[in-house]
């Protein structure tokens, strides 16, 4: 977060999270961007798309919110299937209790929902580590990108994922989530579970 940090999960390491080699560029507010390289029209067009309405006003959605990034939504989606969703604004530790059903050998995405306000983030990150008997069995580390802030919801869809399937595999499992970003600021970490079944019911 910008203004207020979040205590780290003691299962995510910074070098899970973050790349010990990577140096991130310096913060800019969204007016350093705007008047650096003037002379470079193709340059200049380019901010001018990426940043929009938030080149001329001051975006803030949530005014009562100091993050620069809220994290509204986890979904899973399934193909032809109603999305499964977590809604991340209310009490994290209650998360835990929805357990989400997954039919075993199928593909799945997850899915993102967040606002961006006040500047431009950089490099965001989704990383998430699944467990089953305290044992760490699969770890997804997606780069996100740089958002401009908008009023808009905006959203991160990952890559399609294969459910674990077979006798064994069935049960349930962990999930750590963590959404950071190059400046190593956690804006959420949150758990929650899943259980994968032979079938849906």
């Amino acid at each position: 977060m910008a203004e207020t940090e979040t205590k780290h999960h003691p299962e995510h390491h910074d070098e899970d999270v973050h790349d010990a080699n990577y140096q991130a560029p310096p913060e800019k507010t969204i007016e350093e961007i705007m008047a650096a390289d003037q002379e470079d029209e193709s340059l200049r067009r380019y901010k001018e798309a990426l940043l929009g309405a938030a080149q001329t006003e001051k975006i803030i959605v949530e005014p009562n919110d100091p993050r620069k990034v809220i994290v509204k939504k986890l979904a899973l989606v399934v193909e032809g299937r109603d999305d499964m969703e977590l809604d991340l604004t209310g009490d994290l530790s209650q998360l835990k209790k929805q357990l989400f059903v997954i039919k075993e050998g199928v593909q799945y995405k997850v899915r993102i929902d967040f606002i961006v306000q006040r500047e431009i983030v950089h490099g965001l990150k989704y990383v998430q580590k699944t467990s089953r008997l305290g044992v760490n069995v699969d770890k997804m580390k997606h780069m996100v990108g740089s958002y401009p802030p908008k009023k808009e919801i905006q959203f991160y869809l990952t890559p399609a994922e294969e459910a674990p399937s077979g006798t064994f595999s069935r049960g349930t499992y962990s999930v750590s989530s963590v959404f950071t970003d190059d400046d190593k600021h956690i804006h959420l970490e949150w758990d929650w579970t899943f259980e994968i079944k032979k079938d849906w019911a």
